[in-house]
């Protein structure tokens, strides 16, 4: 049985012109979340609004809409003949069959009707359906409550149809996963860059996540806890390319030949570089970071103007204004959190002196790089970089 959801989106509709080609990558994203589970899947669009008929697992199908970024809301509805008699009809099932729920003890209906020519107008539509219900529920009788009910039934009329609903599931917002271009996101194992991540999918862009792998200075174990990271993440994208650098040759010399103080920024500087080269040959527009002003000490405003000293690409950093307690509710309410406190450090954590400099100038810091020769490493490690295929489903 082929069941309907109606598909809300919000800042999509105020794109003017390109507002279409935002809905069909919506559209797109819907369908390729779904796409390896048997069942029919139809999607179409109407004004203001998208559809999805299908008759996959109705929990799953809410379970995949609720991770796909430009999707406000959703509602699984009954489609209805623009006839008032089988409209109330309807409304009177779904209220009867709502309120078998001992916990709803009072009802509304929410009426709107975009289609003009229909015989009754929103307020008329509420009151005289909520009269119908109240009249033909000869049990377990219902009050009316107008401003904060236990069960509200919707009921839009819109061109071709009427439809009915009562239950209305939170969608992620913002928008399409691709309309604003593809970025490269500096991915470790801790906890703040795939919460980074996850807010640059919001903000509809495709992510090119790229990880610094220091073997042995770091174990496997957390190149698997990164691919586990970006399972997550794909969840959200639907399917993500992981970039493994192999950066030890780089980490030994950098190790040996720069200031100790130093190690963090300048190591940082070299991440980001190697992370421009990768994600410009994938036509990136961006590198984003979980970095926070003032969290650590290659975060303070000096250190971060050294390192956008590097990349012609604009660095984001979507957690620039979060505390550490948002950002941990973040990656628990995203499923990341249990994995990132998996106790399998990376390079940026191994490599941390005991006394950073947090408050370095260009010229130290390039002074402090002057004996490295890496040229060469830098080439290789970009060349060989180890690409995983990740699909959320």
């Amino acid at each position: 049985m082929s069941n309907l959801y109606l598909i809300r989106y919000g800042e999509i509709a105020l794109k003017g012109e390109n507002r279409s080609m935002f809905e069909d990558i919506l559209k797109s994203n819907i369908k390729k979340s779904l796409k390896k589970e048997k069942g029919n899947i139809t999607i179409y669009k109407t004004p203001g609004r998208i559809f999805l008929k299908s008759d996959v697992n109705q929990n799953i199908v809410i379970n995949r809409l609720q991770k796909i970024p430009g999707l406000v809301s959703f509602s699984p509805v009954k489609e209805v003949d623009l006839n008032y008699d089988k409209i109330k009809e309807v409304v009177l099932k779904s209220a009867q069959k709502a309120l078998e729920n001992k916990d709803y003890i009072s009802f509304r209906i929410t009426a709107r009707r975009s289609n003009k020519s229909f015989e009754y107008d929103s307020m008329e539509l509420q009151y005289n359906l909520g009269e119908y219900v109240i009249e033909n529920i000869t049990e377990n009788k219902r009050e009316v409550d107008l401003h904060n009910p236990d069960l509200d039934i919707n009921v839009e009329i819109r061109k071709n149809s009427a439809y009915v609903y009562s239950e209305v599931y939170e969608g992620m917002g913002g928008l399409p996963v691709g309309v604003t271009g593809k970025a490269g996101l500096m991915l470790s194992g801790g906890i703040d860059s795939p919460v980074a991540g996850y807010m640059g999918l919001k903000r509809g862009a495709k992510l090119i996540p790229v990880y610094f792998h220091s073997f042995p200075f770091t174990s496997d174990r957390t190149k698997e806890k990164v691919k586990e990271l970006t399972q997550v993440l794909a969840k959200y994208q639907n399917n993500i390319d992981l970039h493994i650098v192999d950066f030890t040759d780089i980490l030994t010399e950098m190790n040996e030949k720069c200031p100790n103080d130093l190690i963090t920024i300048i190591m940082r500087r070299l991440m980001i570089k190697i992370t421009e080269l990768i994600i410009e040959k994938k036509n990136g527009k961006a590198i984003i970071t979980g970095e926070s002003i003032g969290q650590v000490a290659s975060q303070t405003l000096e250190a971060l103007r050294v390192t956008n000293e590097v990349p012609q690409l604009p660095i984001l950093r979507p957690l620039l204004g979060l505390n550490k307690v948002q950002i941990i509710n973040l990656a628990k309410k995203i499923g990341t959190y249990d994995i990132s406190i998996q106790p399998y450090d990376d390079c940026c954590t191994v490599f941390v002196p005991d006394s950073p400099e947090t408050r370095p100038t260009i010229e130290q810091v390039r002074k402090g790089e002057e004996d490295l020769n890496i040229d060469d490493k830098i080439k290789k490690a970009v060349e060989s970089v180890e690409v995983i295929h990740i699909e959320g489903y």
